[in-house]
């Protein structure tokens, strides 16, 4: 495996994106907006944002949402599953890559959290 690549910067102590060789590794993404205020509205407002945030980030790394093979979902309550998943799913309209979905206290006053894994041969 190659050295890894780190992309994008944060305020806190984690990189936004890493890529080790071939697989891009993007860090748990919130609902933050690109003007750092957080979408404060319901789970899907809050779900589309936080997958444009993913989707970005995989773009730091040369990577795009149809190279994700793993996704982990942390959702602050589980009735809320329905609509976080109709909209995740549309960001996957055909070949979904694997997820984990969790019920979790989420560390700031937000409802989604979502990691991803994706697997992007270097051209």
């Amino acid at each position: 495996m190659s050295k890894k690549e780190v992309f994008g910067t944060s305020h806190v102590p984690l990189s936004p994106a890493v890529r080790a060789g071939d697989m891009v590794f993007v860090s748990g993404q919130v609902p933050v907006k690109s003007d750092g205020s957080m979408e404060s509205g319901n789970i899907e407002a809050q779900t589309r944002q936080v997958m444009e945030n993913v989707k970005s980030a995989l773009a730091l790394a040369g990577a795009t949402m149809d190279q994700v093979v793993k996704t982990t979902v942390w959702i602050e309550d589980a009735r809320d599953f329905g609509g976080m998943n109709k909209v995740y799913g549309s960001y996957f309209p055909s070949e979904p890559p694997a997820r984990t979905t969790v019920e979790s206290r989420l560390m700031l006053d937000i409802k989604v959290e979502i990691e991803a894994v994706a697997y992007a041969p270097k051209a």
